[in-house]
């Protein structure tokens, strides 16, 4: 169920991103009187699942989830259509009108991606505000996983910054280290501050297992106890709080994890505060480390949280903020891929966009990931790669500053050139997320 969630919202966000995007150069293809012979939703090669047609356009659903398009008359697109580039120009085709209408044209979808993300990141924000967990309320320091441990960072530890440069929240500690290819992290320990190292193997490894180096540190509070599994049998109910385990004491969750994964398949002595008394139990350990519970992570239980509130005109600057972040952010990760060691190894494809949307169906969430893949189709749909829009901006700029148009036959090979390494990067993504999954 969670996985159909997952793709339900994987493929009502890819469907608003897509249309809006052809409707971005749909519409001013209508208004300099250009004909669009294809207005689709996904891709229908041999077929459509959907069509009609209205005017000289038809609209429809292919049945390829990878993408959309519009069919512009006079154009060389990715429908290769060398039959009509053939006949003489017609005044209602795209080879017809001025460099600068055309220019407009294909900048359109992108223009389009970038002002929808804008609005969409400004309305969440007008809705539902920005709250989070500020780096300094997290009292209880930090929990760290293998590799933060191992780099020098400590259990209990506060984050004060990375590279010098103040982390806002423990979220954020992540993307500060690996996009911005940190050499340091500044600490707090005992009162004094520590500065741990980053190396560039560091980094490697930080891609490879997936590491998130630290999180906010908070109790072990039971919130859910699964029927007819090892806690339920030992009388463990909501509400506990696990405070030892086989008398080690264990304040917080991440204690009591490492101990639960060092006594797989044991039965193992468990202490729990109920109310103000002290219950204790024997666990069995599944092979996993598990015992069936679920934790309380909702960090406003323990800690003070910041919530910042937007008038509605106040949400338009932080959306175009918020969309700015995304936008340097992401072309940022770039350079990680071709500089860090195993980057290009964790590149996903569509699996990996579905996993990245929440396993229950949460509005905000929603909203927010598909302002960030509007973003991401405006920085891909733009980069200067022969069939996508960006490639046709770049041959129109050419015929801008020359007063030459390129070679209708160059421009024919080039959109091999560029669905080639298009199809390429689609198969070397997918690809990864096949192997991830085997693994």
């Amino acid at each position: 169920m969670e996985v159909l969630t997952q793709a339900l919202q994987f493929i009502l966000s890819l469907s608003i991103l897509i249309v809006l995007h052809e409707m971005g150069h749909f519409i001013p293809a209508k208004l300099f009187k250009t004909r669009v012979e294809k207005f689709y939703l996904f891709f229908d090669p041999w077929f459509s699942l959907f069509k009609y047609k209205k005017g000289d356009t038809e609209y429809g659903i292919g049945w390829l989830p990878l993408g959309g398009y519009v069919k512009i008359s006079g154009m060389i697109d990715e429908s290769m259509d060398k039959e009509q580039m053939k006949l003489p120009p017609q005044d209602w085709e795209f080879r017809s009108k001025p460099a600068w209408q055309r220019l407009i044209i294909m900048c359109g979808g992108v223009t389009v991606n970038v002002i929808l993300g804008i609005l969409i990141y400004a309305m969440v924000l007008f809705g539902w505000g920005d709250k989070y967990l500020p780096a300094k309320n997290a009292t209880y320091g930090v929990s760290c996983d293998s590799l933060a441990l191992k780099m020098g960072l400590k259990d209990g530890d506060k984050i004060l910054s990375v590279d010098n440069a103040p982390v806002e929240t423990i979220e954020k500690v992540f993307g500060a280290v690996l996009i911005n290819k940190a050499k340091t992290i500044q600490a707090e320990r005992d009162g004094q501050k520590v500065e741990i190292p980053v190396t560039d193997d560091n980094l490697s490894e930080m891609l490879k297992n997936k590491n998130r180096l630290v999180e906010p540190r908070f109790p072990m509070d039971v919130l859910s106890v699964a029927s007819g599994k090892p806690a339920a049998k030992a009388g463990i109910k909501v509400n506990d709080r696990v405070v030892a385990v086989n008398n080690i004491p264990t304040p917080f969750r991440m204690d009591v994890t490492k101990v639960l994964q060092q006594n797989k398949g044991k039965t193992i002595n468990f202490d729990v505060l109920r109310g103000k008394d002290t219950v204790k139990t024997k666990v069995e350990v599944s092979d996993a480390g598990m015992i069936g519970i679920g934790v309380n992570q909702d960090p406003s239980k323990y800690f003070e949280m910041q919530t910042v509130h937007y008038t509605f005109l106040e949400s338009f600057p932080a959306g175009i903020h918020k969309a700015g972040e995304t936008f340097d952010n992401y072309i940022k990760q770039f350079k990680v891929i071709f500089t860090v060691k195993g980057a290009a190894s964790e590149i996903g494809g569509f699996m990996s966009i579905g996993k990245a949307y929440s396993t229950s169906w949460d509005w905000q969430s929603f909203w927010m990931f598909t302002a960030f893949l509007s973003i991401v189709l405006a920085i891909m749909n733009i980069l200067p790669i022969p069939a996508l829009d960006g490639g046709h901006v770049m041959f129109l700029l050419y015929e801008v500053i020359t007063r030459r148009k390129p070679n209708e036959k160059f421009m024919e090979y080039a959109q091999y050139v560029g669905m080639f390494l298009l199809l390429g990067l689609l198969l070397f993504a997918n690809g990864n997320d096949i192997v991830r999954l085997f693994k």
